[in-house]
């Protein structure tokens, strides 16, 4: 039997305090770094969740924070100056003809109206909106099936992921719910982050697209490590301990103007 040598106190205390550092907590490492049973700390997080503190999944709990976002047409009036000019400055890095992937989200809807003037792309998405946005003139545009999620009219779910396998682009262009120089690319939402993960597979390269708020934060769903990603357009140059992660990963990082 394993005694851990903080009192129940002092454990929640320490547990909150790597919460808040990393945003989502194992048991298998709080085991080791409390010298505690897996009994002992569940039941250490099954208290902080009861209270409110954390929230619990397999295996561990994260902040609430981490899994709450915003509606999706509340989102699309925050930091709309940023996404505008990520949009923009994203764009430009693709030219007719182009394949890819693009994702649901605030920012890549702005990106699809800066996209709509070139022709001839062939473009698969989980978005309603950005599937309208784009089809017309000579693109052509599929639009993935799967679970219907009305707020953000996009589909996620295993007939999404099953639909993406059978396409294969230059690009896949994602948004993100948070960048961190440690813990990669997350989002809250784990259909959102199951959809990015296979666009990735099935693409050569990864453009990162998001505002400055998304970066240093975390979020409940793992999409991809630093390393994975080719460029990464943001509004803001990323705090000194962020940029130097993306640079020694090779990410290409592109702050709009």
């Amino acid at each position: 039997m394993t005694f851990s040598r903080f009192s129940p106190e002092q454990r929640r205390t320490m547990i909150m305090d790597v919460a808040r550092e990393k945003g989502r907590i194992l048991v298998e490492d709080l085991v080791q770094q409390l010298s505690a049973s897996s009994e002992t700390i569940r039941r250490d997080l099954n208290q902080l969740a009861a209270s409110g503190a954390l929230r619990k999944f397999h295996g561990g709990a994260c902040l609430p924070s981490l899994v709450d976002e915003n509606p999706f047409s509340i989102r699309m009036s925050e930091q709309t100056a940023g996404k505008r000019a990520i949009a923009r400055a994203a764009a430009k890095l693709f030219g007719n003809g182009e394949t890819m992937f693009i994702d649901t989200g605030t920012t890549t809807l702005f990106l699809a109206e800066e996209l709509s003037h070139l022709s001839n792309l062939s473009v698969v998405t989980n978005s309603s909106a950005i599937a309208a946005t784009l089809s017309g003139h000579t693109n052509s545009v599929f639009l993935l099936g799967g679970l219907y999620q009305a707020d953000a009219g996009e589909t996620t779910g295993e007939a999404t992921i099953e639909q993406i396998s059978n396409f294969r682009a230059a690009h896949a262009v994602l948004t993100i719910g948070a960048i961190h120089a440690r813990n990669g690319v997350m989002d809250f939402s784990l259909g959102e982050a199951q959809v990015a993960r296979a666009m990735i597979e099935q693409a050569d390269r990864l453009t990162i697209i998001g505002d400055h708020s998304k970066v240093g934060r975390g979020a409940f769903a793992k999409v991809c490590q630093l390393d994975v990603i080719d460029r990464f357009v943001t509004d803001v140059r990323p705090p000194a301990e962020t940029m130097d992660a993306l640079l020694a990963a090779g990410v290409e990082v592109i702050v709009a103007t």
